[in-house]
């Protein structure tokens, strides 16, 4: 019971930092290159062909979500780039707050930069959370399919959440919906059954042509059930981190921002050629 709660506690200052992030005066958002990564002078190897595209998650940006697995994949000889996406007017640094998908959109131009001035054909994307789902809007509504060689998400809401069960609770407060709705579309359109999340996976879960692994942990708090970020397609590779290591014990936020489980799994997901064992000593 103590578990829970925390659990609805945390989902809940998350949704009060949502509301309140409207209040926030306005300022300069997170800035565009970072050290390592965001480099456009970069040109893929022959190790790593393809530029790597790290799409945040809700309430994230370009720099803050990636602190750790940006850095990580530059060491390795990637190039790798970050983008910020869902903008709301007057809120900095807190994004992935605007309708799905015209965050797709977003995706789709930064892409196509990329792509420009790597001088490449296909690109990859490692998205955490909302990211993961949305990337996945990208590929098929917004031309992404032809584009992308493999995507991985990080604790994707691939089909939505119930947020521990507190999205249930909206009914009950009249008007709380819309206003969301309204003030950020971004959260209502990852809860499960949005009209959104309906038309992404009528038909199938993947797009034809493109690799995807979904790394999950059971100690989810924000993507519940966390076994509902799993896709079913023909080219999946579906994750549970505790499989990899039962004593790895990150939970929504820590998947994306620190865990070296994650890490490494995503590197071998992005080459599985040269893919080692990932165990909890992984680094």
């Amino acid at each position: 019971m103590k578990l829970r709660w925390s659990r609805a506690l945390t989902c809940l200052s998350a949704l009060a930092l949502a509301f309140g992030a409207a209040t926030v005066p306005a300022a300069a958002d997170a800035p565009t290159v970072s050290s390592g990564w965001n480099n456009y002078s970069c040109k893929p190897s022959a190790d790593h062909p393809r530029p790597v595209v790290l799409v945040h998650g809700t309430l994230g940006n370009s720099v803050d979500n990636w602190l750790g697995l940006a850095p990580y994949l530059v060491a390795r000889g990637y190039c790798v780039f970050s983008l910020d996406y869902g903008q709301l007017p007057g809120v900095p640094l807190f994004h992935g707050l605007g309708p799905v998908d015209a965050s797709a959109g977003q995706l789709a131009d930064f892409v196509d930069r990329v792509l420009a001035a790597t001088g490449t054909r296909q690109a990859d994307l490692v998205g955490h959370s909302q990211g993961g789902m949305m990337a996945r809007v990208y590929l098929k509504f917004h031309g992404g399919a032809d584009k992308v060689h493999t995507l991985v998400g990080l604790a994707p809401d691939n089909h939505g959440t119930d947020l521990d069960g507190l999205t249930r609770l909206l009914p009950y407060f009249p008007g709380a919906k819309q206003y969301l709705d309204r003030a950020t579309p971004g959260l209502t359109d990852q809860i499960a059954g949005s009209d959104i999340l309906r038309r992404l996976n009528e038909g199938g879960d993947t797009v034809p042509g493109v690799h995807y692994t979904v790394l999950a942990t059971r100690y989810d708090e924000v993507v519940t059930p966390y076994r509902t970020q799993f896709l079913d397609g023909p080219d999946v590779h579906n994750v549970v981190l505790q499989d990899l290591c039962a004593l790895d014990l990150s939970e929504h936020v820590a998947i994306g921002l620190l865990d070296r489980v994650a890490f490494h799994e995503t590197a071998n997901a992005l080459d599985p050629a040269h893919a080692t064992r990932t165990t909890c000593t992984s680094g």
